[in-house]
């Protein structure tokens, strides 16, 4: 069988989207079927082109196996959601082209989070006469409503109305979380033709690892209890909460041996790092982004991970991925996200819940934390015995199942059940 996979993100970029079709279309061709992604030049987060490449009108290579060709695109910063929309529709765009020239295909996915990628999937299935997947990872546009990037009115409605035509035309829709299909079958989708592979981590890459001494050292961490958030500093986020738990902290005699590490890009970058020199934080570390090899590395500076989202309703349907590289990584999380991904980490007692945008909460949650390595030690137990149901690999084999049956290959009953949700 021959997947051809349109999306944005894509290694060297560093990002869930990028890793998740990466370590998916990896597992695919292990398992014999031909792979083509079609994608941009990688320049996310920052919005500029990664060093080796360029943004030619085309360019292809191979990367374990997987064809991959990437084509030209408006590039800016994650930055004005005007600009931004040009840059997905020129992505859209260039993609539909490219995927017109890409030669016996028998199926076709397209990736969100926007969804012009998925337009650009189902244009390429009219002309090619082959069926297509929606693989929704976040539901657009009303995640741009909930940051503020975009208000009511008729451009959110089209885009609306937009987002339902293409669920409706797909073969097969595939969430990421069983919230999001719950929400689709509220507004009318059917259910029987919508699939949950949850995110996952890809165990050859992160599992337990000793803190890097030389690393620890050059960053002033030596000693110190060190908490963390690595990731997108986007308007989703809401770190603006750690600088305010980095100013309790501060305050607090208890806490002068810890330190909070920020590592990532995004549109609030800049404004992070602003404000926390105009607060005079000196608890406060912040890293540029690094290579998805080093990314490991950096994760074993911490000896409790944060993740945070806005507290906003949409967000409580959301599971950041870098929940489970915590778990095989064996690193206790603070989590400041409610709904689906709170009852996940309850469940596999992996760490502890905080109120999102709660900079207190959080604050006495580190500070607390920090006196005690009887609890870290025992979230990092059950952190690693739950990594395991979440392997990548697995889940990947799950997602080939139903693209097997959109393409016609397998019937449905044969894989009910194989897939997560099902």
């Amino acid at each position: 069988m021959h997947i051809l996979f349109l999306t944005d993100n894509f290694p060297p970029e560093v990002n869930a989207p990028a890793s998740r079709t990466y370590e998916h279309a990896r597992e695919w061709v292990k398992a014999g079927h031909r792979v083509t992604v079609i994608t941009c030049a990688p320049n996310f987060p920052k919005g500029k082109v990664f060093d080796g490449y360029s943004n030619k009108l085309r360019q292809s290579e191979n990367m374990d196996g997987i064809r991959v060709i990437r084509v030209w695109t408006y590039i800016t910063p994650n930055e004005g959601f005007y600009k931004r929309t040009l840059d997905y529709v020129s992505f859209m765009v260039a993609a539909s082209l490219a995927a017109i020239g890409v030669r016996r295909v028998d199926v076709i996915i397209g990736t969100s989070p926007q969804f012009f990628t998925a337009v650009g999937a189902f244009g390429v299935s009219c002309f090619k006469r082959r069926p297509w997947i929606f693989e929704l990872r976040d539901i657009w546009p009303e995640s741009i409503k909930a940051v503020g990037a975009l208000k009511e009115g008729p451009i959110l409605s089209l885009l609306e109305t937009l987002e339902l035509f293409l669920y409706r035309r797909a073969r097969r829709v595939v969430t990421v979380t069983h919230s999001f299909k719950r929400a689709l079958e509220q507004r009318g989708i059917p259910g029987d033709k919508i699939d949950v592979v949850t995110n996952g981590v890809d165990l050859s890459n992160f599992r337990p690892r000793e803190k890097p001494v030389a690393l620890t050292e050059r960053l002033g961490l030596t000693g110190r209890f060190v908490a963390g958030y690595v990731g997108t500093h986007g308007l989703a986020h809401g770190l603006d909460t750690l600088l305010e738990a980095a100013e309790i902290l501060a305050e607090n005699p208890e806490a002068e041996a810890i330190r909070i590490v920020l590592l990532g890009h995004g549109a609030r970058k800049a404004h992070l790092v602003a404000r926390a020199e105009s607060m005079g934080l000196r608890n406060i570390v912040f890293i540029d982004s690094v290579p998805k090899s080093e990314v490991a590395d950096y994760w074993a500076l911490l000896d409790v991970s944060v993740i945070h989202l806005k507290k906003d309703p949409l967000f409580t349907t959301v599971i950041p991925s870098k929940m489970f590289e915590c778990m095989a990584m064996g690193l206790p999380v603070l989590h400041g996200v409610e709904g689906e991904s709170a009852a996940i980490l309850a469940k596999e007692e992996a760490g502890e819940p905080f109120e999102p945008e709660n900079a207190r909460q959080l604050a006495e949650a580190i500070i607390r934390l920090s006196k005690d390595p009887e609890t870290l030690a025992q979230y990092r137990t059950k952190a690693l015995e739950a990594a395991p149901r979440y392997d990548r690999a697995n889940l990947a084999l799950a997602m080939l199942d139903v693209i097997e049956v959109a393409a016609g290959q397998r019937d449905r009953k044969e894989v009910d059940g194989a897939v997560s949700g099902s």
